[in-house]
């Protein structure tokens, strides 16, 4: 069986979640296994996750279990996977899902590969791919352990629905204690965040200064794009740092990265380059970004940018 953990962040399901469970499904598929999800906590209609391929929803509605705790969570997912036999745990490649991982390879006694992007083989042996180097490389890892655990790249299958909808079950399973203290959680309202979202809208020094980044906004705005930035960016407190993008900021894996106004340093390609389009903005023929981008603008952004946010709207307009 396939045990797929599901991230409920406030009790609501995300499209990172539905494609934990997607690929679930075509992991089962391979293995000719059921796919069964897990939600922990209050879940608002966990039962779609049978649209996206769980065969079973279980559910262990327990008001401890609101606020992520590694150590909880890993716990109870732990007595889940063991009670079902789960062959293969997935979880998603979060922050949170990185937490788990560690834990549940101990306490399952499982092999683990991070960030896959590949569904795995099954020809007598187990083996799936991601990419290394930041992306300059694919390595195939095989697990022979009895027990395997998966980490999902987020945005790496399209979303399908294969299946109709569910009703949850409940299991009664062991809470450990908490050794921390929840006492306030922030969290960013009303964007898609950065690793889940699909088209995102990138800006770096070129902008000059923070008083230019209406334009940025305002193409984000017409396009339904989260806003990112370089870390020169944040770290001059032009833009608030969750907004930094690159090897020592958040890896996306967007349909369309539009990069305005950035070099394209190897460290911010790293963190950006296994986006499906990328689109680059620069007056400078020089900038490194132009050798990674699908297509490129050499001009000065300045009278590119506010062109191009008219002609996005007039198409809009046109099309809606």
């Amino acid at each position: 069986m396939v045990l797929i953990y599901v991230e409920s962040p406030k009790g609501q399901i995300k499209k990172s979640a539905l494609e934990a469970v997607n690929y679930g499904k075509k992991v089962a598929d391979v293995l000719g296994k059921d796919c069964v999800a897990l939600t922990l906590g209050e879940v608002a209609g966990a039962g779609i996750l049978g649209k996206y391929g769980a065969s079973k929803v279980i559910n262990i509605a327990d008001s401890s279990l609101a606020d992520f705790d590694s150590q909880v969570h890993a716990g109870v997912i732990t007595s889940v996977a063991k009670e079902l036999g789960a062959e293969v745990v997935i979880v998603n490649h979060s922050s949170n899902g990185k937490s788990l991982l560690g834990r549940l390879a101990v306490k399952l006694d499982a092999g683990s590969v991070t960030g896959v992007n590949t569904v795995p083989t099954n020809d007598g042996s187990f083996k799936v791919k991601k990419n290394v180097f930041s992306g300059k490389a694919i390595a195939e890892y095989e697990i022979k352990s009895a027990v395997k655990l998966l980490s999902l790249m987020g945005n790496s299958f399209p979303l399908e629905e294969n299946g109709a909808e569910v009703s949850p079950e409940t299991m009664t399973v062991e809470i450990p204690a908490r050794k921390v203290t929840v006492k306030e959680v922030k969290t960013i309202e009303g964007t898609v965040p950065l690793p889940e979202a699909e088209l995102v809208v990138s800006a770096g020094r070129g902008m000059k200064g923070p008083e230019n980044w209406g334009i940025v906004e305002d193409m984000a705005t017409i396009l339904g794009a989260t806003t990112a930035c370089s870390r020169p960016v944040a770290d001059s407190d032009w833009r608030p740092h969750h907004e930094h993008v690159g090897q020592t900021g958040v890896a996306i894996r967007p349909n369309l990265y539009i990069a305005i106004g950035i070099s394209g340093a190897i460290q911010h390609l790293a963190g950006v380059n296994s986006s499906k389009v990328i689109v680059v903005i620069n007056k400078d023929p020089e900038a490194p970004f132009f050798k990674a981008a699908d297509y490129g603008v050499c001009a000065d952004l300045f009278d590119v940018v506010p062109k191009l946010n008219e002609a996005l709207k007039r198409f809009k307009a046109a099309n809606n």
